[in-house]
């Protein structure tokens, strides 16, 4: 049995204040987790120290948190496990030093109220703004149930996993930036909603997740959801999903992030890389038909040219066939 010393250094915050370190030296075993190593901090040494755990309970997903950088379940990560990746990821200068600490704080995005204990009543509204239950309004409900095929009921095992633990949502640099914007878990859910067979208010649902950049196209695809998700939900690969069944439905004038994408496709079919002078002006000027775009893209069009970074003729890459039979026959297959 190996026994080491590990500090554990947690940021503790009152709500509505600064957060301060707090360390909290612990005899654990590598195979111990930082549920166990919590409870034992709480019971041992500090019983004012506040976490949610809730895992035993069967409410999975309660202990979120951030562990070393990254949002995680306490249950899930053990002491080994995070000091070997501290030990893969330090600076040169310390390669050779044994990292024997664990960084502890509460989940991103949301305010906290005590220590480790963040409030998610954002979280959940904007879970709520996506309508994450199947609708039947436009159906005559049966009398017992809607019966789905084994490949329908498929389609909704992925995103069926999410245990809303917060992870993703902690993790997001899209709403870190844009509040507006309702989160990688819910519309994780929102997909879950879309591919359900029984559902029968698709079309409503597409056009909302597609308004602004509170839905889809808030996303910046960072990945990190993805990265951090305990439940391989990979809530980016649904906000795929959706933008997917948005576009088939929609022209490239409709909008400038439909634009953005069926142009950005149609200039790599037709040169194997993007003409730029073509993507501001199908893009932003809507093919002529924004002026106001047109005018907004003259002064960097005009710094461009005094400096001799504006590209006055395009040259297509090599391989443009091969790239656009590629792209064909994914579109092919898609549909």
């Amino acid at each position: 049995m190996v026994i080491m010393e590990v500090i554990f250094k947690i940021i503790r915050q009152q709500e509505n204040s600064a957060a301060v370190v707090q360390t909290y030296p612990l005899q654990v075993e590598p195979g111990n987790t930082i549920l166990d190593c919590l409870n034992r901090i709480k019971w041992e040494q500090d019983g004012t120290l506040a976490f949610r755990k809730n895992c035993r309970n069967t409410i999975c997903g309660s202990c979120s948190m951030q562990i070393n950088g990254l949002s995680a379940l306490a249950c899930k990560e053990n002491v080994g496990s995070q000091l070997a990746r501290l030990q893969h990821i330090q600076s040169p200068k310390t390669q050779n030093k044994t990292i024997h600490e664990i960084t502890i704080a509460p989940l991103g995005n949301m305010p906290v109220i005590k220590d480790l204990v963040v409030d998610m009543s954002i979280f959940w509204n904007n879970l709520e703004a996506v309508a994450p239950y199947v609708s039947t309004a436009a159906r005559q409900v049966p009398e017992k149930e809607f019966l789905q095929t084994p490949q329908e009921r498929s389609l909704l095992d992925q995103t069926g996993n999410c245990i809303m633990c917060g992870a993703c949502y902690s993790e997001c640099n899209a709403r870190e930036v844009n509040s507006d914007f309702v989160g990688p878990h819910a519309l994780a859910k929102a997909y879950r909603m879309v591919a359900d067979s029984r559902d029968s208010n698709t079309e409503n649902r597409l056009e909302n997740y597609n308004e602004g950049t509170k839905g889809v196209w808030g996303c910046t695809r960072c990945f990190y959801c993805d990265s951090v998700c305990p439940m391989e939900v990979a809530p980016l690969e649904q906000i795929t999903k959706i933008k997917q069944e948005i576009l088939a439905r929609k022209q490239a004038s409709d909008s400038r992030s439909i634009r953005h994408r069926k142009v950005l496709i149609e200039l790599v079919k037709a040169g194997g890389w993007i003409d730029e002078r073509q993507f501001g002006i199908q893009i932003v000027g809507n093919y002529f038909r924004d002026l106001q775009g047109l005018l907004s893209l003259a002064p960097l069009g005009l710094r461009m040219l005094v400096r001799g970074k504006f590209p006055l003729y395009f040259e297509p890459s090599e391989g443009t066939q091969q790239v656009r039979s590629l792209i064909e026959s994914v579109q092919k297959a898609e549909s």
